[in-house]
């Protein structure tokens, strides 16, 4: 996978620097709306044998093609807010093994991050960001989540699971592809790792040039830099675990490579709503 980044308009990370006080005001936003429930106390409640991902595997079949997303699609089908309420009255700690847990929140996370995009939110700006992630709500188990705290309070330090991070798609081009199905705890270490590789060898989001000895990241390997390298030492020897190019996987295996991150593109990743599914569908 010898590929030259100025061939395929791939463009190292060009930071934009807010303001300092759009920077502290957005930190202390985030700070005050990450905590999470001591407990769960779904109002309806079912037992962990009776939930299913099965609803939402539906849907990602019907709705989404090769990463692109219908969202005019998931607006006129109920199932997504069938499943969210499902959600909803699970207690996830119910859930009696590590897959069912990390599977759930997976999943409940993909599908809170379509239900926003129908909601009419959108993380292309920096207020944006803010609204999508962090001032939207979603319940869960009869409690409160945003989508920051569901990756950043439960999936990042309760699991450790790096491959996480090519699994969660928050709706946005240079996010991982989204998946037509649903994560299930019986085949979830397979997906978790087919996940993994195909973002890792798409070279619409990381590419390799072998000449220079320049890896070009997804930025998603720079905001979550302390997952990769706890787990494998450092960027690229955790990138070589599933570079498919043997020559390759064994050079960056080797830290010979410089790294530097590309611009995220964060325009939307399917075909946009025409109308939000806010009032459509809603279950109470």
């Amino acid at each position: 996978m010898d590929l030259k980044p100025e061939t395929r308009n791939l463009k190292p990370l060009v930071l934009f620097h807010p303001p300092m006080a759009m920077i502290w005001l957005w930190l202390l936003a985030i700070v005050g709306c990450t905590t999470l429930p001591n407990s769960y106390h779904p109002s309806d409640p079912i037992v962990a044998g009776q939930f299913s991902h099965e609803l939402f595997d539906q849907t990602l079949g019907e709705h989404v093609h090769h990463g692109v997303v219908n969202y005019p699609g998931y607006a006129s089908d109920p199932r997504l807010n069938q499943y969210i309420h499902q959600l909803n009255r699970l207690d996830p700690t119910t859930l009696p093994t590590r897959n069912d847990r990390l599977a759930f929140w997976i999943n409940a996370y993909n599908a809170f991050a379509i239900q926003g995009i129908l909601d009419g939110y959108s993380p292309k700006t920096w207020a944006g960001k803010y609204k999508y992630f962090v001032s939207r709500d979603y319940m869960v188990g009869g409690a409160k989540v945003n989508l920051y705290a569901v990756e950043r309070a439960i999936l990042i330090p309760e699991f450790r699971e790096p491959r996480i991070h090519f699994a969660i798609v928050c709706a946005s081009r240079s996010c991982p592809t989204l998946r037509s199905w649903a994560f299930t705890p019986d085949r979830l270490d397979q997906q978790l790792d087919d996940s993994a590789r195909l973002f890792i060898n798409d070279p619409d989001r990381n590419a390799f040039d072998r000449r220079q000895k320049i890896a070009y990241l997804s930025k998603i390997f720079d905001w979550f830099t302390d997952d990769f390298v706890s787990h494998s030492g450092s960027l690229t020897k955790y990138v070589a675990q599933y570079v498919e190019d043997p020559k390759l996987a064994r050079e960056l295996a080797q830290d010979t490579y410089q790294v530097e991150f590309l611009e995220y593109d964060w325009n939307l990743n399917g075909i946009p709503p025409t109308t939000t599914a806010s009032s459509k569908f809603q279950v109470e």
